[in-house]
């Protein structure tokens, strides 16, 4: 399943931890920087620190 966000949404929104771009990776959004997976529900990102998943 892949995620349906906007490219123009993509082109803008930026990881809220440390402001890189983020990638789409699966149902996530990879941040380029400090490498946190923020998820995808519903085609809304949901880009909270507290939610995303720690780089392993």
């Amino acid at each position: 399943m892949n995620v349906n966000l906007d490219p123009a949404l993509l082109e803008i929104i930026v990881c809220p931890a440390c402001r890189a771009d983020l990638d789409v990776v699966g149902e996530e959004l990879v941040c380029r920087g400090c490498g946190l997976a923020y998820p995808v529900r519903d085609d809304i990102p949901v880009l909270l620190v507290d939610e995303a998943r720690k780089p392993s």
